[in-house]
């Protein structure tokens, strides 16, 4: 029980601080970085680097969400089921479900419109459809992450007043 209870915290602190590791940290230093050392492409090489580190990023979020269903569902069968165990599930399963379509279906939507536009989609005419697509896809990516980010600290302060 205790092996589960440390797998399900382990993956749960990982992908949490990734999400802001990745928001807080990465993001901001790649594009503040390039941009200063290179004014024209800098800003397409960080969007480059970042896409780079999101798309395996989402796959530590896919390991993580796996093992910490996993890890639920072996501590409700082997012993007393955790407080609030369809809660603390549903979570889990709502963050997995939420980094799978951000993952899967924003990020390759996001794709397909950099490699229609060939540039930057933020040098496109402010209403250019793909520009204004790209910006909602990107919206909706970031939000995507601050749902998970919050559900995920739900999850651990949970754990804590355990």
């Amino acid at each position: 029980m205790t092996t589960l209870r440390y797998v399900y915290l382990l993956a749960l602190v990982v992908w949490l601080g990734g999400m802001i590791a990745i928001g807080v940290v990465v993001a901001p230093t790649i594009f503040q970085t390039l941009q200063s050392v290179a004014p024209q492409e800098g800003r397409a090489f960080a969007g480059e680097a970042f896409k780079a580190i999101l798309i395996r990023f989402h796959y530590v979020a896919y390991v993580c969400g796996t093992l910490l269903m996993l890890s639920l569902v072996g501590m409700g069968l082997l012993g007393p089921r955790p407080k609030g165990y369809g809660i603390r599930a549903g979570l889990v399963l709502v963050m997995l479900a939420i980094a799978l379509y951000s993952g899967l279906v924003v990020l390759s939507e996001i794709d397909g419109i950099q490699a229609e536009v060939g540039t930057l989609p933020s040098r496109l005419p402010a209403l250019d459809p793909r520009r204004l697509r790209f910006d909602a896809l990107h919206t909706l990516a970031t939000r995507l992450m601050q749902v998970n980010i919050v559900l995920a600290l739900a999850l651990l302060w949970w754990e804590a007043r355990d």
